[in-house]
Formats: C-alpha cells, sequence, structure tokens
C-alpha cells in the first residue's frame, strides 16, 4: 500500500513541476516587447515650430526631451532642434514597451560578424542619410555582433499600426525604419525582404528604432 501511495505522489510531483514548466514559458512568451531608442528627426524647408505628439499602444518608459503631452519644438532645415527654453537637440528620443508581435516570413539571416556592412547597404536602401544611418548602426551594432547569427526583419508597417506619428503641421515626407532581429544559434533560411524608401521632398521626417524579439 506504501508503494502505491509513493507512485501516486511522484505522479503529482511530476505533474506539479510539468506544469511550473509550461506556465513559465508562458510568462516568458507573454513579456512586453521593448521598443528601443526610437529616435525622430524633422527637416522642414525653414525653421518653423512643430508639434510631435505619438500614438503608442503601449507604455512609454523613457523620452528626451521630456515628452508630458507632446513634444513643442523648434526645427530648423538642417534637423537641429530647440526647445523653448532654448535648449539644443538632434532628433526626439523615446523608448516603451508594448506586446506587439512582429512578423518573421521575409527578412536576412544575417552572421553577428557581417552586421555592420549588412546595415550600412540596407539602410540606404530604407531611405537614411549616412549621419542618420552612421547613428543607428553605433546603437545597435554591439548588440547584433553579439549573436552568432540575427534574423533581421524591417516592420515599418507592423511598426506604425502601433507606434503612429501626430505632427503639426503636415510632413511631405515620413520615412520609418524600425528593425526587429531575433538571435540565432546557426544560420537559417528566410525568404529576402525588399526594401525600399520614400524620395525626400518637402517637410520630411525620418524616424528609427528597433526591438529585440526573444529565440
Amino acid at each position: 500500500m506504501k508503494k502505491f501511495y509513493y507512485v501516486i505522489l511522484l505522479v503529482i510531483c511530476i505533474a506539479v513541476v510539468g506544469l511550473l514548466i509550461l506556465f513559465g514559458r508562458f510568462l516568458a512568451g507573454s513579456q512586453s516587447l521593448e521598443d528601443a531608442k526610437p529616435v525622430i528627426y524633422l527637416y522642414p524647408e525653414q525653421e518653423q515650430e512643430v508639434s510631435v505628439r505619438l500614438d503608442y499602444d503601449g507604455e512609454l518608459t523613457c523620452t528626451y526631451p521630456e515628452y508630458k503631452e507632446g513634444w513643442e519644438i523648434t526645427a530648423k532645415p538642417d534637423g537641429r532642434l530647440t526647445d523653448k527654453t532654448g535648449m539644443e537637440y538632434n532628433y526626439l528620443y523615446w523608448e516603451g514597451t508594448s506586446d506587439r508581435e512582429y512578423d518573421f516570413s521575409e527578412g536576412f539571416c544575417i552572421a553577428g560578424e557581417d552586421s555592420a556592412e549588412f546595415l550600412e547597404g540596407a539602410l540606404a536602401e530604407l531611405g537614411l542619410t549616412r549621419r542618420e544611418a552612421n547613428e543607428f548602426i553605433v546603437y545597435w551594432l554591439p548588440r547584433l555582433e553579439a549573436n552568432a547569427y540575427n534574423l533581421i526583419s524591417f516592420q515599418t508597417e507592423a511598426y506604425t499600426e502601433h507606434a503612429g506619428l501626430i505632427i503639426e503641421p503636415e510632413p511631405d515626407t515620413v520615412i520609418h525604419v524600425f528593425m526587429a532581429y531575433r538571435p540565432a544559434d546557426s544560420r537559417q533560411e528566410i525568404p529576402e525582404q525588399k526594401l525600399s524608401a520614400p524620395v525626400r521632398k518637402g517637410f520630411t521626417v525620418v524616424e528609427w528604432g528597433g526591438c529585440e524579439v526573444g529565440k
């Protein structure tokens, strides 16, 4: 009889451990993703006051300058921004967390050591200037190079659906570059993503950012 109880107890223990493992995996899979360092550049045709607000379905975790109810900024054609106190900025910065999912049905599998070369080409195709691309690469390169491989997919539509910009006066050209990437231990096959960008004309706004998605 004792053996029977021991068997029952063992089965219960195994079941509990299994449930705990499944619950842990569920929690890991449901964690919010960090939209890291989206930055916004403003290039009006002439110096002017610009209002920028975020239509974001997540939670903001950091902004600079302070976001409050939006940003009210004086923008110059060379991209320099000045707030009402006279403080100057190169761009508007924010970060946040959301439950958004990203699509890896198309993209690129890039060795970590090849990340710089890949980004230089891809960002040019996506419409970033050399200065903008340099700032993107400096931020993301250490993270990408730390992995053996990365699955990379640029998520313009998925990103703008949950992180829209409301800008007044309305810009003539808006370029969004949002890179989602997933670390990988080995090379993987993935259909190549086609990259393109609108032609810059008139008042141009550029935004870039990224997000690491778990393996």
